[in-house]
């Protein structure tokens, strides 16, 4: 496979240049199948689905690939030709929890190294669910360390809860990825309220 002079010697020369091109995957309903990570594909992945017909390309980077007999731009965004149905049940993990609550503790607010707390602490009895653990900020969880949250003074901005399949997907929304390729805008806020 040949590609463009300049594209050709950053890929040579750069093995991992052509992962700057990574494809948004949408549903066959034109959403994306997640926001949180971002469902991207690989340039080479994107290619191998058009061309075994699972996809339509819907945009493209100026960028182009070449076989002896072929030459394909590379996709920006394809859509799925088979509906993949969402999840109903949303796993707890550590990713989900921190999502829920917004990358935030749910003690002090602040973000960053962040880890859980358990609001009924284990050796009282608490239970590791959806419904007793919390995003914590590494402080205020050793501040509240085994304690009940009367005996620390803490208390929490929300209570815990566990959240639909939707509420997670559009929590998502609020936290794109570094690099956002014009191409994809539209699909990405597909119901933002349009400027007049």
């Amino acid at each position: 496979m040949t590609i463009d002079t300049e594209f050709r010697i950053d890929f040579t020369h750069k093995p991992g240049a052509l992962k700057q091109h990574p494809a948004l995957v949408l549903n066959a309903d034109y959403r994306p199948l997640s926001y949180y990570p971002l469902s991207l594909w690989s340039w080479q992945d994107a290619i191998k689905a058009a061309w075994l017909d699972r996809v339509d390309i819907v945009a493209e980077y100026d960028a182009v690939v070449r076989s002896p007999s072929t030459e394909i731009r590379i996709p920006s965004v394809v859509v799925l030709k088979d509906y993949v149905k969402a999840q109903k049940r949303v796993a707890f993990t550590r990713f989900n929890l921190f999502l829920r609550d917004e990358f935030r503790c749910q003690y002090c607010g602040s973000k960053g190294d962040l880890t859980f707390d358990h609001v009924v602490p284990r050796a009282a009895g608490g239970v590791t669910s959806w419904q007793n653990v919390v995003a914590a900020c590494s402080p205020c969880n050793l501040r509240k360390g085994s304690k009940s949250l009367h005996h620390t003074g803490l208390a929490l901005r929300r209570p815990p809860r566990q959240p639909g399949a939707e509420e997670l997907r559009n929590m998502g929304r609020k936290f794109p990825p570094g690099h956002l390729h014009e191409s994809w805008m539209d699909f990405l806020y597909w119901d933002a309220e349009l400027e007049a």
